[in-house]
């Protein structure tokens, strides 16, 4: 489900659920969680980059899950139960955190380069956030960290269309750093990761939070925001008819929907 990998103090965490293209169950959600707790309490690793295993970065939420507690097959209290836990660790992570989308993205599998340090993205990867599409609201402080990484514009198109973008345009954007050929997406990441991990800790520590400080109660605010948005929504009748079609592999109609 993740792997961890170390070399010269950088540790590679790979989101390994192939065959459901890396979609975060909750599972998957505490597993991240948890690797990027330890890596931020372990001395011997200065950087961390992550990455996704197969075609896909992360798909974004298992939505299949989503529709199980939606069915109330789960408490609804425990629908999104590992996604706070992930989103703690990674506004909490003192250390450079580093993303490598390696294939597609959607939902956290796109808002997770708000809390990246640095992006490199493969030249044939695409992201998307689909938020609008499934009937809810951004998440994970995207509404914020997106607007400061690529422009209020750029931010309004990407959380309000709900369509794909490709590297060159998150590049152009300013949402990922650099862009390489696929088969040297993780030799230039942890090039440049390499690099980094050969400054002292305490000082690659000390400079991150002089940068994320000042910016640490507006991500909680946001994040306040976006969880009662999401949580009016959820379940609703447009959500409801998201997952529904999902589910169905069809489109799904939002017209004449009830309020």
């Amino acid at each position: 489900m993740l792997v961890t990998h170390d070399d010269s103090r950088v540790r590679t965490l790979t989101l390994d659920r192939p065959d459901a293209l890396n979609a975060f169950s909750n599972d998957l959600f505490h597993a991240l969680a948890d690797g990027l707790e330890a890596a931020a309490d372990d001395p011997s690793v200065a950087v961390v980059v992550l990455t996704g295993n197969g075609r896909a970065f992360s798909a974004g939420a298992d939505l299949a899950e989503m529709a199980a507690g939606n069915a109330g097959e789960r408490p609804a209290d425990d629908r999104r139960h590992g996604f706070p836990h992930l989103l703690d660790a990674l506004a909490d992570f003192p250390k450079p955190f580093i993303c490598a989308v390696n294939g597609l993205g959607l939902g956290i599998g796109m808002t997770i380069l708000g809390y990246a340090d640095l992006s490199f993205m493969s030249s044939n990867a695409r992201l998307k956030c689909p938020f609008t599409s499934l009937g809810v609201a951004p998440e994970a402080a995207s509404s914020l960290l997106f607007p400061q990484l690529v422009g209020r514009q750029n931010a309004a198109w990407v959380l309000l269309s709900a369509e794909w973008f490709g590297a060159e345009e998150c590049l152009d954007m300013g949402l990922v750093w650099k862009v390489c050929e696929p088969d040297e997406l993780m030799e230039t990441t942890v090039g440049y990761a390499t690099r980094l991990a050969a400054q002292p800790i305490t000082s690659l520590v000390e400079t991150k939070k002089t940068m994320i400080t000042p910016h640490r109660e507006a991500i909680r605010e946001a994040r306040a925001r976006e969880d009662a948005a999401f949580q009016r929504l959820l379940g609703g009748p447009a959500n409801t008819e998201a997952l529904t079609a999902f589910m169905e592999k069809r489109d799904p109609d939002f017209t004449n929907l009830p309020d």
